[in-house]
């Protein structure tokens, strides 16, 4: 029989192969053998390629999906569909991200980021000033920080499908207000020392800005007092360092910040400074540590007004500066003015006890400018660890840990006298600050023997010990204070003589009494709590989330894990460069790809969140000005479908807004920005734009836009939510910005940890670089170094590089997706969002489109029509996609009565058509009710969600079957998503604000009141 290699019916048979098949066909087997074909006679290249290509994993539309998908949208080709909805003014050329352009596979990654971890020298470190080694309990490594059920859900907006996390924030505020003893604490800041300045920001406007004065003392972490200095520069507030001791509380006083231990370990009494301060008219803020407070007197208890600090060593490695959860707590009264997010409790439709985010108007979408801080990413996965820690280890778990550390530090101090050295006479907690004369000279023989220790003064040093601190490293650290010799002692035989005090500071209030916090010590125990918290909540690992400008896309295992490798994971932020060798070069790759894509030259990574990166662009600009003596620019236009951080950043940043209108399409009204700019022309310091729109369109005339404001001599600052449809097509640069913030929690993959954390870098012009933010400890500024003068505005967070251990993620995204699956990334982006919206437009309005009919990679769809028609609201189809198992998209914004869809490169057709179908069903469940054949009231739509204990309960009062209720769709009834509770009651949640686990006597107490 003649071989039909090369014959018309051979290639038929070839060409009716899957793509796939076709590319894997090898000379003497593959697919043509397998099917009785004769194998062809050449070798394909794309055959020879490893298989764990990383761009085809991510990039989850395959090419006959997407022939599909354009016909529906009416366009032959990808590129057909690009061509006609990215303006041409602003495309780029072929982008090249340098090192690793081509993309490197999963393997050859994980091989590269080990190469780099090693480069890194894991000494022990004692330096303290707010950061700490820590156990990470395994069941909580393992079930939280490395579970995608975990740190792929959004922040909890839909509450229903969020008690589990919103359970552990709630234990993370008790946690808080029992060991600060405050009233009242948010579920989560950024870090430390930005919330220190928040703090002080809220003492300013306690004062309603007539006390400008606000004391910090010198004997606060350096990174604190600089954040502080920082955000002070804006708000015109004037900051004065000094010793706590000499201070006077004048009449223009707003408020004073005190370390407590402080920074070199003595622990003080300021009772009587608070009621120095009081007496003025002025409030106290306290910065302070958690596990110090299990044994000392909390500050709530001799004055505080506000108490802050970081729950890092509650399980949270250090990871070179972050992510940690910042905490924030108040009294009561002023619970209207404290920043940042509250988790409290409610009621659902039921009458059942939910939880929620209370008090949602404080949010920047919707209060702008007048929010009561710019916090639009809280640290609530790294909150949520610090939670099941002190749930894990329980009060006495928790007092166990720093009695021991305590009594390490005393064996320590001790131990350093008999050595011949001064110790302070003033009671410490966990850190020893010792006189050795030559402080240099003992830090670099501590060096020599693999220690960190802390440069306090020329003579003297501090030693911070920590719970992983052991006897044999108090003997190291004896040996090194001994000259490199160890002494005639040892740590072991002074312990048994040595007393540890805290004198009067010691605490004598109990804390945690909560059932939760003495109920889960097993493992067992553990890991069983955490999966029930864990199946409360919706996350990416169930179905697509698509939530427009948030951009919840695929979080890849193997960008994943390196983050808690112990060469990453654990090195303090504040450690010799020669130590951080990896960190430095991981950070100069990714500051160069960054450049590349946003077409910048040069980045900072310290900002850690996309309103950090804001509010560092602003001040960038706002030196930038200053150093040109333009001190008279401070108008910022910022147009009113931005982003609500944007308004709020310019605040921070010490401008005043002018708001650019929207003309009937949704773009930025052209004309009347022109008008602004040059009415403005001599005070312009700035233009914040989002781009693609915030309405979800590649707005003509950007470039244009761009022009105007440079002429009447502003600059432009482009808002980086909606990079995910620039990259690889245009960028920021080529645009004509010359400032963007590139949100890494949304663009490039870090995980959004259920509301943070996030990364805000920020990309700037060659002109804007010498101004980026540096650091007190460790000189930080741009990456690349540009070249002259540096003149950097000031520090925007405790760590130098933010948070550097969530870094790798993005680097892992980039380096393995090349340039061309980046760039392919894009387009499938757009090429989703275009399909979706053609699929829904024949059910639901599209609110805006480009100058060709398409929208970018997000879209709105307009409910208003259904409101009048049906008495239904967006925040009905929200809850009912909860019984179709979807998360339901952007609500009310930027456009109120709305839902904005965004479904990214990494949904696959398959779970695009789900969410469509259900979309669709449900404005069929409308239609009932339009038509009349559905109550106006008691339908499916307003009672939804309908969770289990409702479809299974013995009564069953709605006009429709439970079946329809539960399972309104066929994936459904394999695969059903229950939410814990019906719909959650928001008002009654802000009427009676419940932010607390109540104590088992509190409890008893109400259930009598209720009772009687």
């Amino acid at each position: 029989m003649a071989s039909p290699l090369g014959t018309a019916a051979f290639a038929a048979q070839r060409d009716s192969l899957p793509q796939a098949a076709r590319k894997l066909t090898l000379f003497g087997g593959g697919p043509g053998v397998a099917s009785g074909i004769a194998p062809m006679r050449f070798i394909s290249v794309d055959a020879l390629r490893p298989s764990d290509r990383f761009a085809p994993r991510h990039n989850s539309v395959s090419e006959a999906d997407a022939a599909e998908m354009l016909k529906v949208c009416g366009y032959k080709t990808v590129d057909d569909l690009i061509s006609a909805t990215v303006p041409s003014a602003i495309r780029r050329g072929v982008m090249n991200i340098g090192r690793y352009d081509a993309g490197l596979t999963e393997s050859e990654y994980l091989e590269k980021i080990r190469g780099m971890a090693n480069k890194n020298k894991v000494f022990k470190s004692y330096l303290g000033m707010g950061y700490y080694n820590t156990h990470i309990p395994p069941v909580i490594q393992r079930n939280i920080l490395e579970n995608p059920g975990w740190y792929t859900q959004y922040t909890p907006y839909q509450a229903e499908i969020a008690q589990g996390r919103l359970e552990g924030l709630l234990a993370f505020q008790t946690v808080v207000c029992d060991l600060t003893g405050m009233e009242i604490a948010n579920a989560s800041l950024l870090d430390e020392a930005t919330a220190a300045a928040e703090g002080m920001g809220m003492c300013s406007a306690m004062s309603r800005g007539k006390k400008p004065r606000f004391l910090i003392s010198d004997k606060c972490h350096p990174q604190t007092i600089t954040v502080c200095q920082t955000r002070a520069s804006g708000l015109g507030i004037k900051v004065e360092v000094g010793d706590a001791a000499t201070w006077k509380f004048g009449p223009d006083v707003s408020g004073a910040l005190v370390q407590y231990p402080a920074t070199d370990g003595t622990v003080s009494s300021y009772k009587a400074l608070a009621s120095q301060a009081h007496a003025a008219g002025a409030k106290l803020v306290v910065a302070t540590d958690l596990l110090a407070l299990t044994l000392l007197e909390p500050p709530g208890e001799w004055g505080a007004d506000v108490v802050v600090g970081s729950a890092q060593r509650f399980g949270v490695p250090m990871g070179y500066g972050g992510p940690h959860a910042g905490f924030f707590a108040c009294h009561t009264q002023n619970l209207r003015m404290m920043p940042g997010r509250l988790i409290g409790v409610s009621k659902d439709s039921h009458g059942r006890p939910a939880l929620r985010m209370a008090l949602q108007t404080r949010e920047q979408h919707i209060r702008r400018d007048k929010a009561t801080s710019n916090i639009c990413t809280a640290q609530a996965l790294l909150a949520n660890i610090a939670a099941m820690y002190a749930v894990y280890h329980g009060p006495e778990g928790l007092k166990t840990i720093a009695n021991r550390v305590h009594g390490l530090a005393a064996t320590l101090a001790e131990g350093a006298k008999q050595c011949g050295h001064k110790v302070q006479k003033q009671p410490f907690f966990d850190t020893v600050c010792v006189d050795v004369k030559d402080a240099k000279k003992v830090a670099a023989l501590a060096a020599d023997h693999q220690i960190n220790v802390r440069v306090l003064s020329p003579s003297e040093i501090t030693i911070a010990l920590d719970e992983t601190t052991t006897l044999e490293d108090v003997d190291a650290l004896l040996c090194v204070l001994n000259g490199g010799v160890s002494p005639p002692f040892t740590s072991a035989s002074l312990a048994p003589k040595v007393q540890p005090t805290l004198g009067p500071h010691a605490r004598t209030t109990p804390y945690l009494e909560q059932h939760v916090f003495n109920a889960h010590h097993s493992e067992h125990e553990m890991l069983r709590y955490l999966k029930k918290l864990e199946n409360r909540d919706l996350s990416l690992v169930h179905s697509m989330i698509p939530l427009g400008s948030c951009t919840m896309k695929l979080n890849a295992t193997s960008e994943m894990m390196p983050i808690t490798w112990n060469e990453l994971a654990n090195l303090h932020p504040f450690v010799p460069a020669n130590q951080a060798e990896g960190y430095k070069e991981m950070f100069e790759d990714l500051a160069q790809q960054l450049c590349a894509i946003t077409a910048f030259d040069s980045v900072s990574l310290q900002p850690n969140a996309g309103a950090s990166g804001e509010y560092a662009g602003l001040m960038a600009i706002r030196q930038y000005h200053r150093s040109r003596g333009d001190h008279a620019r401070d108008v910022c236009l910022i147009p009113a479908s931005a982003h609500g951080t944007n308004p709020a950043s310019a605040a921070m940043a010490g401008m005043k807004i002018v708001t650019i209108r929207s003309d009937d399409q949704g773009n930025v009204d052209i004309a009347q920005l022109r008008e602004k700019a040059i009415a403005h022309k001599d005070k312009l310091a700035a233009l914040m734009i989002t781009y693609p729109s915030t309405h979800g369109v590649y707005e003509e005339g950007v470039d244009e836009i761009c022009k105007i404001i440079h002429d009447n001599g502003g600059q432009v600052y482009m808002d980086g939510a909606n990079m995910n449809a620039q990259v690889g097509l245009t960028a920021p640069g080529v645009i004509g910005a010359d400032v963007c913030h590139l949100n890494l929690h949304k663009t490039f993959c870090i995980p959004h940890g259920g509301g943070g954390p996030g990364m805000g870098p920020i990309g700037v012009k060659a002109h804007l670089a010498p101004f980026l933010p540096s650091h007190p400890v460790v000189n930080t500024g741009g990456l690349p170094v540009p070249d002259g003068k540096l003149d950097p505005f000031g520090t925007v967070s405790a760590a130098p590089f933010g948070s550097s251990l969530i870094l790798p993620i993005s680097y892992a995204y980039i380096s393995m997706m090349g340039s061309k699956g980046l760039t392919e990334a894009s387009k499938l982006a757009i090429l989703n969002a275009n399909y979706m919206a053609c699929r829904l437009s024949s059910h639901y309005p599209i609110l805006f489109k480009g100058k060709n009919g398409t929208c970018a990679h997000e879209f709105m769809i307009d409910v208003r029509p259904l409101k009048a028609s049906a008495g239904i609201e967006e925040s009905d189809i929200a809850k009912r996609l909860i019984d179709y198992g979807f998360h339901s998209p952007t609500m009310s914004w930027p456009v109120a009565g709305t839902l904005m869809i965004e479904p990214t490169e990494s949904e696959s057709k398959a779970e695009l058509d789900r969410f469509c179908t259900a979309m669709i069903a449900i404005r069929g469940e409308i239609q009932e009710i339009i038509d009349g054949k559905a109550d106006k009231e008691n339908n499916l739509m307003k009672n939804a969600p309908h969770p289990a204990h409702v479809v299974l309960s013995d009564s069953w009062n709605y006009p429709y079957p439970r079946e329809r209720a539960a399972y309104p769709a066929d994936w459904v009834r394999n695969a059903k998503f229950w939410p814990s509770t019906s719909r959650v009651d928001n008002v009654h949640g802000d009427r009676h604000i419940i932010a607390r686990i109540p104590t088992l006597e509190e409890a008893r107490a109400e259930a009598y009141a209720a009772a009687a």
